[in-house]
């Protein structure tokens, strides 16, 4: 296989060369999670893989409880389905929660700080309040909890990998918080093996081809964790060779085409993110480009044939929006216009009317 024809694959299993899904829930069931700690980045990253998708039918799901912004992996939030929050915050948390030991004695904050805040912040929320940050830390701090300090983002992380707290509908431009069992009151609960076995295949039937070690970046599990789900599941998947290494990918896949494709994609979308190993779709002196100053922000990226080819901006305005191209090399007239039907199609997701900057 080359590398063309791994990037084709990615591409189609992504639902970004194909849109199969009519639904953002379908969308985020299917990739497993999207990162979303950059929220308007994250509702972009589901709608250019929905069919005609705008960022209201985004907004609709997040709504009516179908996704679900929380923190299953990597102390990083994501968009999960909200079948799927339970398992895998109870999967994937425990790790971060002991790999979090260090920072919260630092913090000084113990068990009891914990319990406290458990049963203050229910007494709070219940009923169905959705709380902003600020009103989270006011009733904190008027229980004599100081949240100064990163004490309140960190009491808020470990109640939510806790299964007790997510993320609700956003008021205006800020996050609110609900009681997760009140905001979902069911979901699936696989557990030990089987929810291995799942998160391995939804990950490679999504994300592959991709490594063992890419799955160990994107889930946070112990290798030998990730491992076991793996093996697992290898009766489902296709083994591929590429390079003396093994990558695992979904048994359905499209005939192999030439490439010809350009795409806008936010700074965290899955198709940057979700592999420890980048350097098959970004030539590695254009990282800097990509998290300026490498401080861990993840620029919005331009694809072209599958592979990262400039940086994009947008300016909002009440009605129409401007966006300006920051390809890193000259590109044809022919890129250009698709650069442009891109820059529209986003506009068009926005509802707004769309210019391109000089």
């Amino acid at each position: 296989m080359t590398t063309d024809e791994i990037i084709l694959l990615r591409l189609y299993n992504q639902q970004i060369s194909h849109n199969p899904s009519h639904s953002p829930e379908e969308i985020v069931a299917w990739m497993g999670a999207i990162q979303a700690q950059d929220y308007v980045g994250a509702k972009w990253s589901l709608g250019l893989r929905l069919p005609n998708g705008t960022e209201a039918d985004i907004d609709e799901a997040i709504a009516r409880k179908a996704i679900v912004r929380t923190w299953p992996m990597r102390g990083t939030l994501h968009f999960v389905a909200a079948d799927d929050v339970r398992w895998m915050l109870k999967l994937l948390t425990p790790r971060i929660i002991a790999g979090s030991a260090g920072r919260n004695r630092q913090l000084e904050l113990d068990d009891a700080t914990f319990n406290k805040s458990h049963d203050l912040l229910i007494r709070a929320m219940e009923g169905g309040k959705q709380l902003m940050r600020s009103d989270v830390y006011g009733v904190l701090e008027n229980a004599g909890i100081p949240t100064t300090g990163q004490r309140g983002i960190h009491i808020i992380n470990h109640l939510a990998q806790k299964q007790v707290l997510c993320l609700g509908v956003h008021n205006e431009k800020q996050a609110t918080y609900v009681l997760l069992d009140e905001w979902v009151p069911h979901s699936k609960n696989p557990e030990g093996k089987e929810a291995l076995a799942a998160l391995a295949l939804r990950y490679f039937n999504s994300h592959g081809p991709a490594t063992l070690n890419d799955f160990v970046w994107w889930s946070g599990l112990k290798i030998t964790d990730a491992r076991e789900g793996l093996n697992s599941v290898t009766s489902q998947l296709e083994r591929i060779e590429f390079e003396n290494k093994a990558y695992w990918t979904g048994r359905e896949h499209p005939e192999f085409n030439s490439l010809s494709s350009t795409f806008l994609l936010p700074g965290f979308d899955e198709y940057m993110l979700g592999y420890t190993d980048r350097s098959l779709i970004l030539a590695p002196h254009y990282a800097s480009k990509i998290v300026p100053g490498n401080n861990g922000m993840f620029m919005p990226t331009i694809l072209v044939d599958g592979k990262v080819k400039g940086l994009w901006k947008r300016v909002i305005k009440k009605d129409t929006i401007s966006i300006e191209m920051l390809p890193f090399e000259k590109i044809t007239k022919a890129r250009i216009k698709s650069l442009a039907s891109e820059a529209k199609r986003y506009g068009k997701y926005l509802g707004k009317s769309v210019s391109l900057l000089d």
